[in-house]
């Protein structure tokens, strides 16, 4: 059993934001050698949402209007904040980091803010070391946010992975609640990182980083692009995603069977029903939106989140398992009680 803290994280607002530009299964079919039921048998993908040209949005653009949701529903302002803490791997620049980008774009003057870069797990890489923050009691509120402009950093030309990315951002307001001692207090009950760097070429940009500066051969290459593979993606991130859901839970003092909902990363609808098989738990408590914005990568967990709580899928009482798993390989789960 974990120690209750003094300060538990409470999400007091949500946002999310994709591009308006819908891109059908059949769209891509004109793009690269597939079809709609190729894909969706596959990834349960039926469209994305992307920048219908490159530069319409960037990413701290989407954060922005995902921020500013998040922020309305908690009845903030960004001069409230204390700290911006941003996943991503495809930051607006090299440098400076995205989340001083989006610092300016919404005014938090008062507010630190700095990147996470764990791909698709980088929003609850985020979520994990604002919540230490909160539970020191050094910091009162804090953003955090996942977004990716997948767009500009897939090739096009690979049917294997093109198909699966979409554009998106997704962010939380947190804000520090005291516990008062009671292990059952509303909030973020638990939060685990972990990455497994043997597994760094399973996912990951050929060129374009310090060992391989971009030269103009590489982008005409599209060594600047995403590459994968699949098949060993797919079994570690099945494995690792049950392990740990069993590890929280178990060490929380609680079993699948006390999980009123599950907010996954939308990798891949087949590791999301294989997760959900070895938990025993049916798609029924999962929260699906895979179909409609495809992988958004660090975006997807927030946004998900966000989905479920505009929808009312999350109740007072109710604990959530939250899950996401990323290049690297990085994963991570959470446990969170609805005030």
């Amino acid at each position: 059993m974990t120690t209750t803290p003094a300060f538990r994280s409470i999400v007091k607002g949500t946002g999310g934001f994709a591009p308006p530009y819908v891109v059908s299964n059949d769209d891509m079919g004109k793009i690269v050698e597939t079809n709609d039921e190729w894909i969706v048998q596959r990834t349960g993908i039926k469209n994305r949402r992307l920048m219908k040209r490159q530069g319409e949005f960037s990413t701290a653009d989407m954060a922005n209007e995902a921020s500013r949701q998040a922020l309305q529903m908690a009845g903030l302002t960004a001069l409230d904040l204390d700290l911006i803490i941003m996943g991503t791997v495809t930051p607006d620049y090299r440098c400076p980091s995205c989340a001083v980008v989006l610092q300016d774009k919404l005014g938090a003057k008062n507010a630190v803010a700095f990147d996470v870069s764990a791909a698709c797990a980088g929003s609850l890489f985020a979520l994990n070391i604002a919540d230490k923050f909160i539970r020191t009691g050094s910091m009162r509120r804090i953003l955090v946010v996942g977004g990716e402009a997948m767009s500009t950093i897939t090739n096009w030309t690979d049917r294997n992975t093109c198909v699966l990315f979409g554009d998106a951002a997704g962010a939380f307001v947190l804000e520090a609640a005291p516990t008062h001692g009671a292990a059952a207090a509303p909030g973020l009950v638990d939060s685990r990182i972990w990455s497994d760097g043997s597994t760094w070429n399973f996912i990951y940009q050929p060129a374009g980083g310090s060992r391989a500066p971009l030269t103009p051969e590489d982008i005409t290459a599209h060594k600047d692009r995403i590459v994968m593979n699949g098949r060993e993606v797919y079994k570690v991130a099945v494995r690792t995603l049950v392990d740990a859901s069993k590890t929280i839970l178990a060490d929380n003092g609680y079993t699948a069977a006390d999980v009123k909902l599950v907010v996954a990363h939308q990798a891949n609808l087949r590791i999301i029903e294989a997760v959900g098989e070895r938990l025993g738990l049916g798609l029924d408590r999962f929260v699906i939106n895979i179909d409609q914005y495809g992988n958004t990568s660090s975006a997807s967990a927030l946004v998900t989140f966000d989905e479920a709580v505009r929808a009312g899928r999350m109740q007072q009482g109710d604990l959530v398992l939250m899950l996401a798993i990323g290049a690297g390989m990085c994963w991570s789960s959470a446990l969170y009680r609805v005030p």
